[in-house]
């Protein structure tokens, strides 16, 4: 009994919710290549502060990123990944001051505000003929990481960066899951700078990994199975189901 009581989480109904929660926003992450930090923050913001969901699920996204890695590696844009994780991370700091400083109520209306108008580019067809210039993939990389330190998510920017580039699809997602992995493990100095990793924190996270293993998987087989274009609606679907969440908080 007392190992299971070291494993639970406020109660034994809120860890069990918790545990689904990363299940299901796993099976995202693997099938998209994104959406697992927006929508597990969304989903545990029920039950838990953004300050103890926050680093937990930023540590839980490098994981994830870590076991799609071998399998996207030979499909990124690298060319442009340096640029992005550069200026993001010489950005991340200030965001990673702004989580501590801005009420959480304030950062879920960014949040939701940044999805709806990520989903509207996306839903558009908007699509670039040719890579963006340096400049332009710097500032995406800043606005990046300035959500990321504060957010514990770097994503509107970076999805609409690559899914709007002349890139195929499975090349966007590749690179979008190696932006994000990056980024975050550029930003891990930053949010332990500012003592943002509680025991509460780190204990969500480990407690968590085995789930997100097995989601991320589920969600890669499914991304296997599944057409270029019915995958891009469904990414825009599950982003837009995420800004409905966020603002019905």
């Amino acid at each position: 009994m007392p190992l299971f009581s070291q494993l639970i989480l406020i109660s034994p109904s809120v860890t069990a919710y918790a545990l689904g929660c990363v299940f299901i926003a796993a099976i995202a992450r693997g099938f998209s290549g994104f959406g697992f930090t927006l929508l597990a923050i969304m989903s545990l913001s029920f039950v838990m502060p953004l300050a103890m969901i926050v680093p937990a699920m930023f540590v839980l996204e490098i994981a994830a990123g870590v076991r799609l890695l071998p399998v996207i590696w030979g499909k990124v844009h690298w060319a442009s990944i340096r640029v992005l994780v550069v200026a993001s991370v010489l950005a991340t700091p200030l965001g990673a001051y702004l989580l501590v400083k801005i009420p959480g109520e304030v950062i879920k209306v960014v949040l939701a505000s940044l999805i709806v108008l990520c989903c509207a580019v996306l839903i558009s067809g908007f699509k670039l003929r040719r890579m963006p210039s340096a400049l332009q993939t710097a500032a995406t990389g800043a606005g990046a990481g300035v959500l990321n330190g504060a957010l514990g998510l770097g994503g509107p920017p970076v999805i609409v960066f690559f899914l709007g580039s002349p890139l195929a699809l499975e090349a966007g997602r590749a690179s979008i899951i190696a932006a994000f992995l990056a980024m975050d493990v550029a930003a891990l100095p930053a949010f332990w700078a500012m003592g943002l990793f509680s025991r509460e924190s780190l204990h969500l996270g480990l407690m968590s990994l085995p789930v997100l293993m097995a989601g991320v998987s589920v969600g890669a087989i499914f991304a296997k199975r599944t057409s270029e274009d019915l995958a891009r609606k469904i990414i825009i679907a599950m982003l837009l189901l995420m800004a409905l969440a966020s603002l019905a908080l």
